[in-house]
């Protein structure tokens, strides 16, 4: 297959290594990954850091003693960077939920939660999709969606990374600041069925009415970021039909892949983007031959 496509690495390849750690995004950049997906949070002093979850998640964490946790840690906003620099997140907690998903990740002890400056830094050619991690029905969870986007605009405009970077939300609000403050950052529209049914409160007021595509082409678009579970072939003609990329998410089995791709999607976002590479170059392998590899249709929240 020589169709270009853009491939995303969600969470780096968080399949393969430890999620949205440095040492993970190098090691997926090392097997040809060009395009990460990632998720930002801010510490109590203002750092912008890549981590998915608000607080600590003990099937990842370990103290500075090297215990697991023991239940959901400490909330990243009320950590100081240099406290949260303590916590050891190279690997995944035998017997968890998490190591049943990724039972091949490989470890890497040490790691630690990175900042988005030192992601950028180290992977200076490489394209990002950021995602501005907010939850609207617990806004006490993380920093305001201005404050959070505006910090990561800092960040990105620090590292003169503007032009390889995508800004992505559940919450609309995110996409909104943005294009008002700095309208030539690429943005993507993020859906899932539980933001689309609580549409008024993740789209800050914005009833869905009519399709999905249609809602995020009048928001301008130009990237739909959508459950590749809920995605049908007639929604992505929709919004090839007005004009929007479709960038669907997290699409790990090489049959979701395969689906996908000839219904035309645009890219895909995976925890393994070696197979989704290696399926587009034909040198994919069939996975369930491979490792325990997409044994099964696997979904993980965005």
């Amino acid at each position: 297959m020589t169709r270009r496509l853009d491939i995303r690495g969600h969470r780096g390849a968080r399949a393969l290594f430890p999620e949205n750690t440095l040492e993970g995004f190098l090691a997926a950049a090392a097997l040809g990954v060009t395009a990460f997906e990632l998720d930002v949070a801010m510490t109590a002093d203002g750092v912008v850091v890549v981590s998915h979850d608000p607080a600590l998640n003990p099937d990842i964490t370990r103290d500075r003693s090297g215990a697991w946790l023991d239940r959901q840690g400490p909330l990243v906003r009320s950590l100081t960077h240099a406290d949260l620099s303590r916590y050891d997140v190279g690997r995944i907690r035998p017997g968890s939920a998490t190591a049943a998903l990724f039972p091949d990740q490989a470890p890497h002890d040490g790691a630690r939660i990175p900042t988005l400056a030192a992601v950028l830094a180290a992977l200076p050619d490489t394209l990002f999709t950021i995602e501005v991690k907010t939850h609207p029905a617990h806004p006490d969870w993380t920093a305001s969606p201005h404050v959070l986007a505006d910090a990561t605009l800092s960040v990105v405009e620090a590292a003169r990374a503007a032009s390889r970077v995508t800004i992505e939300s559940f919450d609309w609000r995110v996409q909104r600041h943005v294009r008002r403050v700095w309208p030539d950052i690429r943005l993507a529209w993020l859906t899932r069925a539980e933001t689309v049914r609580d549409s008024t409160l993740w789209w800050d007021g914005v009833l869905a009415a009519g399709s999905v595509p249609a809602c995020v082409a009048a928001e301008g678009g130009p990237i739909w970021a959508p459950d590749h579970t809920d995605l049908t072939e007639a929604q992505i003609e929709e919004a090839h039909g007005l004009g929007l990329f479709v960038l669907p998410w997290t699409v790990n089995a090489p049959a979701d892949m395969r689906r996908l791709i000839g219904w035309g999607v645009d890219g895909l976002i995976s925890d393994r983007p070696d197979l989704a590479l290696g399926l587009l170059t034909g040198s994919e392998t069939d996975a369930s031959s491979t490792s325990g590899h997409g044994r099964d249709r696997v979904q993980a929240p965005l």
